[in-house]
């Protein structure tokens, strides 16, 4: 099922007037990812704060929708942003990491995974990773799935 077919079949039951949504891949283990927000293991989700700014792109807000894809683009869910908070990296919360649901959930694999992540995706980007670089922490609800 494609991310349109998802939305289309989300609006026709929750009978939500047609809204803006994005469709979009976790960008590591993608297919792991996706199955972990679909069983409600995954409520979270943090980005690179640089890379909205490089980019000039918004900050996710709280009340969007978004399609949840796997590593080969076909939907599996719906999720709605419910709470954006913007912090150092060095300052996320054991909370927060447990939310994100990986690996042992704990603080110090979140970093570790995370780390690497935002290090290569800001290399990419001609940027610099720091422990005091903002990161953009997001929690969502699951709101559909097939």
């Amino acid at each position: 099922m494609t991310g349109k077919e998802l939305w289309e079949a989300f609006i026709a039951k929750s009978k939500l007037a047609d809204c803006a949504y994005e469709a979009w891949v976790f960008g590591m283990k993608a297919d792991l990812l996706a199955h972990l927000v679909a069983t409600g293991e995954k409520t979270a989700t943090a980005s690179a704060h640089p890379l909205y700014e490089l980019e000039d792109e918004p900050l996710p807000e709280a009340g969007e929708y978004s399609v949840i894809l796997d590593g080969e683009e076909n939907a599996v869910c719906v999720i709605r942003t419910e709470k954006v908070t913007v912090v150092p990296f060095c300052e996320v919360t054991a909370e927060h990491a447990w939310k994100e649901g990986e690996g042992d959930k704990s603080l110090a694999f979140w970093r570790d995974v995370h780390e690497k992540f935002f290090a290569e995706c800001l290399r990419e980007a001609g940027l610099e990773f720091t422990p005091d670089m903002k990161v953009v922490c997001e929690e969502f609800a699951v709101v559909y799935k097939p």
